[in-house]
């Protein structure tokens, strides 16, 4: 079965293009003419791509309102591609030539054990083909450790636009208090929360399995749980790619176990169900949960004709609730300018201009993001789980690094798309095909 990508820079993201990849590396470099700014005043077209979300897009179009008012003289043309076909067309539109800004992923160091399994964009940015903003004064305002970690030989090639948190679980309160439940914290509760919604017909949980990705992030929760630090997912990693662990080790398969849980307690058709379908039927009440992403809250406040009443809890995987206790994420959308550009005077320009405070709030008032920059004020909803965040953790999939010689069954490697009702795979037998997988790239 053909698997997809996570939003934005989720689950997938370390996948090499290949050869087209290579193509638009060397097509790049080539034209590279360095970094830094461009003296003068912005105008002319400015080719912006992003990958696509409704509250992003609307953040991103916010934005370019208010720069073109400041600068006239600048046209932004903000194009948007939904996350299947973005890194196709991105790469064909760096080719061309014909982009000044854009979404790049996965910018960070690859690890020695999987030293070939670099994102494009890391293996972009060391052959000259994204503007270094090492020296940039917009930078000094995001937060230095997560400028850290996006960091490629100790210099910076892009913009964090924010964090987002997605191994938790978006809760109806109306619906637990008048079924008498609490939020969970453990797995064992979790499924009594279940098992009593289900006694009184309420559906547990809204999936959108369309286009596979959504169903992943289930099991991005639960390898959240059953390896709750950062050593614990880094060890992880390292132990799969020395083949001194399995993907069929017991605790690899009772990530499947549960991802396998909450898609078979999913609505009717969760399968076939468009992922932007959810915020409405959550607000509905046609559901009681929805494993989510922080960045869907302003598509769900949007979805709600009135008050509704709702909340967010770390997806309880392990029966320890310490291992609970944080929601584990990701920095959000990286914004980079091709050393290709035409208009590099109006790319840097934006992203000062995006990088101020009063514009940088606008953005994450419409994004639903969490604020990669210190100081600025958050939402209520981002304040109700402070204590969820106080601690940041990354996803497994800020974690792992594919290996692009590995078949589709162990890309994540959690072999999730093989699953009922997205394939027919039992939890053992989808294990058993990753590993195989696994095993026959080397």
């Amino acid at each position: 079965m053909a698997t997809k990508r996570l939003r934005g820079a989720t689950l997938g993201r370390r996948l090499i293009a290949g050869a087209v990849a290579a193509a638009t590396i060397g097509a790049l470099a080539a034209c590279s003419s360095g970094g830094g700014s461009t003296d003068g005043e912005p105008s002319g077209k400015l080719q912006l791509l992003v990958s696509s979300s409704d509250a992003t897009d609307a953040g991103f179009r916010a934005i370019n309102e208010a720069f073109e008012k400041q600068y006239p003289k600048v046209d932004v043309v903000f194009s948007t591609v939904s996350n299947d076909n973005y890194p196709a067309t991105k790469s064909s539109r760096l080719t061309a030539g014909n982009l000044d800004l854009f979404v790049v992923k996965g910018l960070m160091e690859t690890p020695s054990y999987a030293k070939d399994a670099a994102t494009d964009d890391a293996r972009l940015a060391k052959a000259g083909g994204l503007v270094d903003l090492t020296g940039e004064s917009f930078l000094k305002q995001y937060t230095p450790t997560l400028l850290d970690a996006q960091a490629i030989g100790g210099k910076q090639y892009a913009v964090p636009t924010g964090v987002s948190y997605y191994t938790g679980v978006f809760y109806n309160k109306k619906i637990f208090a008048d079924n008498g439940l609490d939020i969970p914290t453990t797995w064992s509760q979790f499924t009594a929360v279940v098992d009593a919604l289900k006694a009184k017909g309420v559906t547990p949980f809204g999936l959108g399995g369309k286009d596979s990705w959504p169903a992943g992030l289930p099991m991005l929760a639960s390898v959240a749980s059953n390896y709750p630090t950062v050593a614990d997912k880094q060890q992880l990693a390292k132990d799969l790619w020395t083949n001194k662990a399995k993907l069929t080790d017991p605790t690899e398969v009772k990530v499947l176990e549960q991802t396998e849980y909450v898609l078979q307690n999913a609505q009717e058709g969760a399968a076939g169900a468009d992922y932007t379908s959810i915020p409405s039927g959550f607000a509905a009440g046609d559901f009681a949960m929805t494993v989510d992403g922080t960045w869907d809250q302003p598509t769900i406040d949007a979805a709600v004709a009135k008050k509704f009443d709702y909340g967010y809890f770390p997806f309880p995987g392990s029966d320890k609730a310490a291992d609970n206790a944080l929601l584990n994420g990701k920095t959000e959308l990286q914004l980079a300018v091709p050393t290709s550009a035409k208009n590099k005077t109006a790319a840097l320009a934006w992203l000062k201009f995006f990088s101020e405070k009063k514009n940088y709030e606008l953005f994450l008032q419409k994004s639903g993001f969490s604020s990669a920059q210190p100081g600025i004020s958050t939402s209520a909803f981002l304040q109700s789980i402070g204590g969820y965040t106080k601690s940041y953790e990354p996803a497994w999939d800020q974690v792992w690094f594919a290996n692009n010689k590995a078949g589709q069954d162990a890309v994540f490697p959690f072999n999730y798309p093989a699953l009922s009702p997205l394939g027919s795979a039992t939890p053992e037998e989808a294990a058993q095909a990753a590993q195989k997988a696994w095993s026959a790239a080397g």
